[in-house]
């Protein structure tokens, strides 16, 4: 006859069971009510501290991000066995508490009676490591796993070689792939994603073809992790192949690969097919989908088309996220309309996501590209958090605008606030140094930036530095400078001399700044048509005929000038003389009377950029640059009072800005112009860049 207690235990069997089973439904679905009663219920029958019941707790809580009422559970339990610790060690990991998780494996064979890991131990800990970024640690788990024969795991293996790969050892990663005897799809997977994520694309597309010539299962991670890597390298072609391959293995309607496909496709500068493959996906977009083809359109200067896509979602009631705004608003800034900027604001508070530091970084951001620095700052003002992102948002603003002064200012209260700066931090003050002139502050910062901060300053760095002295007129000591770099300078270095030698007139410089252009073999024709200038404002018309010989042969073109103005929603282009604007009659009727009436305000063309006509004909072709034609244009739509604002893709010349001053006296409007440096606000006969720039 069996004792009462032997009973009591075996009736306990069935009891444990169903609970056991009760705490990982709640484990799966993270329902942390239930699962809390059912712990109450195991207590009150006594029972919560049996092995299998308190194993299961502790299961529960990690799964439902209570990490610590886990820990409370298992610290109770009077005795653990190999598959508790297991549940602690892979809870701690899930939870993104790496220390722990690393700390219980040690724990687990060091008290009294412990016990050893085995491979789920192991596969549990490896991903703990890789999120601390622990690579010692990742070796000595690599080594035990040796030791105890449990490399030969295929799961152990591929999870220290994906440990090895996100804590940047990519060789130690391969090594331990190659000599795997036995490879799965996940072992592919993760070792051609590790060549993706530590920007070896190159070597991560022919592991994948490697991979399918193989025949190995393409899944949609493999897919994921090749697109990852076309879009690194930007091989068109290789996209359209991995694109054949997904629709034959039949991953075509999966729509986290179609998404991706159409932000590799974004990347290739094929917004066209990435729009395509957008619109094939019909009713199966998800907000991914929408966010993908919007920021597409925006990173491939298609700003209106991303606008229209933004207003389409709404219609077909997706609603926003951050990521959506994020991505539209560089769209509303990149065609730079307050009113469209202001809507846009007013649409990021009513759907309260104003307040998300990128949302509101895009937002500080845009303003600035609409000209209007001052809500730019009382937007930033108003953060309740500051990324540095936010702060390098604000000092760019500052700059573009020519507010050297002010962005030092906010660099050093940056700086007084504890917030560290980083690379682009650096380029905008000193872009901001360069376009006021502060040449003192601009070397003092440049220095800061490796002996005060770590920072290895990169090509743009030193750019702007060389722009920053030769805008100064010390050409000589940016050429000094250039001489002395501890890098090979690159063509945006010497482009920074030559732009410098042409508005100091000096051809010399000039000179050997091209030659070595060239033989870096830029892809567009601006740096010849600048040494042809220089050459021309030095009368050396041979060498000017000569320049234009070599851009012929080269199939290098100068690039057109244009000028946009945007009125009632409806964008308005004009290039130099165009006559195909159905108000061109009117246009060039009211710019001939601004012409005449600023004559006798004492304007002057300025001809030193026009060559080989006559006089006359130099003074007229002035008169039809893209920036005047858009003056006038906006002149006439608009009420007298209301700035004219308009977006430029070229430095604006010396006469134009001599004409627009006066246009500002003349008309009493203020006229804010955005051209590809920086912005000019023309007001009663001044520019806010002081003839600076």
């Amino acid at each position: 006859m069996s004792s009462p207690s032997s009973a009591a235990h075996a009736a306990a069997g069935p009891v444990l069971r169903t609970f056991t089973a009760l705490l990982k439904l709640c484990a799966a679905r993270a329902d942390l009510a239930t699962g809390r009663a059912v712990h109450a219920q195991l207590e009150a029958r006594g029972l919560a501290s049996e092995s299998i019941a308190s194993t299961a707790l502790a299961n529960m809580y990690f799964k439902c991000r209570r990490p610590a009422d886990a820990r409370r559970v298992f610290d109770r339990m009077p005795s653990r066995d190999r598959v508790a610790w297991n549940a602690v060690v892979a809870g701690y990991a899930r939870n993104g508490l790496p220390s722990s998780a690393m700390e219980a494996v040690v724990r687990m064979q060091g008290e009294e009676g412990g016990e050893r890991p085995d491979s789920v131990t192991l596969v549990s800990v490896l991903p703990a490591c890789a999120d601390a970024r622990a690579l010692h640690a990742c070796r000595e788990v690599h080594a035990f796993a040796l030791r105890a024969g449990l490399d030969e795991l295929v799961n152990v293996s591929t999870a220290v070689l994906d440990a090895y790969c996100k804590c940047g050892a990519v060789e130690a990663a391969r090594a331990v792939f190659d000599c795997m005897p036995v490879r799965n799809s996940v072992s592919w997977n993760a070792m051609i994603d590790g060549y993706a994520d530590n920007g070896n694309a190159t070597e991560a597309m022919a592991l994948f073809w490697r991979m399918v010539q193989e025949g190995v299962d393409v899944t949609d991670a493999s897919v994921l992790a090749a697109l990852q890597a076309c879009g690194e390298l930007g091989y068109l072609d290789e996209v359209r192949r991995v694109h054949e391959l997904l629709v034959r293995v039949g991953l075509s309607s999966n729509v986290s690969v179609t998404n991706a496909l159409i932000t590799t496709y974004a990347k290739c500068k094929r917004a066209d097919l990435a729009a395509q493959v957008f619109n094939e996906l019909g009713n199966k977009k998800t907000r991914i989908s929408w966010n993908a083809m919007i920021l597409g359109f925006t990173q491939n200067e298609c700003p209106e088309d991303a606008e229209r896509l933004f207003a389409r979602m709404q219609l077909e009631n997706v609603r926003p996220d951050s990521f959506t705004l994020v991505s539209v608003i560089p769209a509303v800034a990149d065609i730079s309309d307050p009113l469209q900027a202001r809507w846009i604001h007013g649409y990021s508070i009513r759907h309260q996501l104003d307040q998300d530091v990128y949302v509101l970084t895009a937002l500080i951001d845009m303003y600035s590209k609409c000209g209007r620095v001052s809500i730019a700052r009382r937007l930033f003002d108003s953060a309740r958090d500051r990324h540095v992102i936010t702060w390098n948002a604000m000092i760019h603003g500052y700059g573009s605008h020519g507010f050297g002064q002010a962005a030092v200012e906010l660099f050093e209260e940056m700086k007084g606030t504890g917030s560290l700066p980083n690379e682009t931090t650096f380029l905008s003050v000193l872009a901001a140094c360069s376009h006021a002139g502060l040449v003192d502050e601009g070397q003092k910062y440049f220095a800061s930036m490796k002996k005060d901060y770590g920072l290895e300053p990169g090509m743009e760095h030193y750019g702007t530095m060389v722009d920053l002295l030769g805008r100064a007129g010390k050409l000589d000591e940016a050429w000094s400078f250039i001489k002395n770099m501890p890098i090979e300078p690159g063509i945006s270095v010497y482009g920074a001399m030559l732009g410098a030698c042409k508005l100091h007139k000096n051809v010399e410089l000039a000179e050997e700044s091209a030659q070595i252009i060239f033989e870096l073999g830029p892809e567009e024709g601006v740096y010849h048509v600048l040494l042809a200038n220089i050459y021309a404002n030095a009368s050396m018309w041979k060498d000017v005929a000569r320049v234009r010989t070599a851009m012929e042969k080269k199939g290098l073109q100068k690039t057109p000038g244009w000028s946009i103005i945007q009125l009632k929603n409806e964008v308005h282009t004009f290039y130099s003389g165009s006559t195909n604007h159905q108000h061109a009659k009117d246009i060039y009727a009211r710019l001939a009377k601004l012409i005449e009436e600023i004559k006798d305000m004492g304007y002057v063309p300025d001809t030193d950029s026009i060559h080989d006509v006559e006089d006359d004909v130099k003074a007229q072709l002035l008169n039809t640059h893209s920036e005047k034609l858009a003056i006038a244009y906006g002149l006439i739509r608009t009420a007298p009072g209301t700035t004219i604002q308009i977006k430029k893709n070229l430095r604006v010349c010396n006469d134009c800005h001599n004409a627009t001053k006066l246009i500002s006296l003349l008309t009493g409007r203020e006229i804010i112009m955005r051209d590809i440096q920086r912005f000019h606000h023309f007001k009663d006969g001044k520019c806010s860049c002081g003839d600076y720039w």
